[in-house]
């Protein structure tokens, strides 16, 4: 990032008329150092201020997008549970800017509020009838620019926009980025039927995926999150479907028995799946069309819900070949299998962090009901993520590793709630009629 004029630094095509443009003519951003540890046991949010945005111009388009965008924008920051957040929609006397940049900040002021990162935004139509977003995030306490950003495209896609600031705030802080571009695929019962459906990461935006007026049930993500793998009874069998979400196309796996528990692998046109075809249930590698690879797990009982690392070298999966379910770790290369979990007689629904150290899964204790318990897989350490609230099941890391979305029935009927990744700031994803659950986060960022 050069400095100099308000000139522009890069383009980058992200979609029909969507620009994302570098920002210039502010002092040097610092590249970004995580602040907070997103896995760390003691979690302090960072206190952000996002102030009224400033329009450049009169006029009810600028307007509108100026109080609706305030109050997106510090939904989606708060949403990351890494903030505590303070904006300029909350009190008439909230302070306001007299511009975005570090020469219109009083730092002080922002301070004695006990401010740490203000987000500034400032609008502005140009002479195509163009939105122009400009973005900056501050250092209160240093009283410097972290980083700026402007967005130029139609006024519709302003949502978009401070989507992606958005993700860059998050950056600064976890080094992570993934989050507020993803999606999650769940299965509801609010038809009367089990049909898969689509949100965005925050819940809404829902769309009915299915329409079978049947049974859909363990909805998996491809790499590329343009495929979706789930099982279906419409035919009346438990049969595995790989569908192109697009394009409509894909491939029906209709063995005899069971075709469940489908997981791509990581960077790979293949999946693994529990098929019982032979008599038991095990799991096999499946190329994206359907064919049969190669035969994993064989077990005189019953494994399933297989699920790879990161970098496709480990596959944990669930198995009652010691009598109850339990968590094994397959190396992909030499095939040895070890055995993860011995506390409790039922552990299931592994789920691999997206930087490979450490596994959630679902557990059962005694007295404790079903929870949800994270493994850290360097030392072995387990810890429980939910307490006292019902059964917890179904955890899924979102792509930047900061969430878990889970299914809960704290409520009565299962329903969608997230935390963050060390428990925290549990609450309820979306609501819609009848039970949602088995909630799947793609597993990277899905341009939509």
């Amino acid at each position: 990032m050069k400095t100099g004029g308000m000139g522009v630094a890069s383009k980058i095509f992200f979609g029909v008329l969507f620009w994302l443009i570098m920002l210039q003519g502010a002092p040097m951003a610092r590249e970004a150092v995580p602040i907070i540890d997103i896995q760390a046991p003691s979690l302090r949010k960072i206190p952000i201020a996002i102030p009224a945005f400033l329009p450049g111009s009169e006029g009810p388009l600028l307007h509108e997008i100026a109080g609706q965008g305030l109050v997106y924008l510090a939904d989606a920051v708060d949403f990351s549970g890494y903030f505590k957040v303070s904006s300029g929609r909350e009190t008439a006397d909230f302070p306001r800017l007299e511009g975005i940049v570090a020469s219109k900040v009083n730092f002080s002021l922002w301070k004695n509020q006990g401010v740490e990162l203000l987000a500034t935004v400032g609008l502005a139509v140009d002479g195509e009838g163009q939105l122009e977003m400009e973005c900056r995030l501050f250092d209160v306490i240093q009283e410097n620019l972290l980083m700026g950003k402007r967005y130029r495209g139609p006024a519709s896609d302003f949502r978009r926009m401070l989507r992606l600031f958005a993700s860059e705030v998050l950056f600064q802080v976890t080094g992570r980025q993934g989050l507020y571009e993803s999606r999650l695929a769940f299965v509801s019962d609010s038809t009367g039927h089990k049909e898969i459906y689509i949100c965005d990461y925050d819940g809404t935006g829902i769309r009915q995926e299915t329409r079978d007026q049947s049974i859909a049930l363990s909805p998996a993500w491809s790499s590329d999150g343009n495929w979706l793998a789930y099982t279906s009874y419409v035919r009346g069998n438990p049969d595995l479907y790989i569908r192109h979400l697009e394009g409509g196309r894909g491939v029906v796996v209709s063995k005899p028995g069971l075709n469940i528990t489908p997981a791509w692998v990581p960077g790979a046109f293949q999946l693994a799946a529990t098929l019982s075809f032979e008599g038991n249930q095990n799991i096999y590698m499946l190329t994206g069309h359907g064919k049969i690879i190669k035969k994993l797990t064989h077990s005189w009982d019953i494994d399933v819900s297989p699920a790879f690392s990161p970098d496709g070298k480990q596959m944990a999966f669930v198995s009652r070949r010691s009598g109850s379910p339990q968590i094994y770790m397959m190396d992909m290369e030499s095939e040895e299998i070890r055995r993860l979990t011995y506390e409790g007689n039922y552990n299931t629904s592994p789920a691999f962090s997206p930087d490979g150290g450490h596994l959630v899964f679902v557990g059962m204790r005694r007295g404790e009901g079903i929870n949800i318990y994270r493994m850290d897989l360097g030392g072995g350490t387990v810890v429980q993520l939910t307490h006292n609230s019902g059964d917890n099941e179904d955890p899924s890391w979102s792509p930047d590793g900061s969430l878990i979305a889970f299914t809960s029935s704290r409520e009565g009927v299962s329903r969608l709630y997230v935390m963050t990744a060390y428990g925290t700031d549990q609450r309820r994803l979306l609501s819609m009629p009848g039970a949602q659950t088995t909630p799947r986060w793609s597993l990277k960022p899905v341009r939509f």
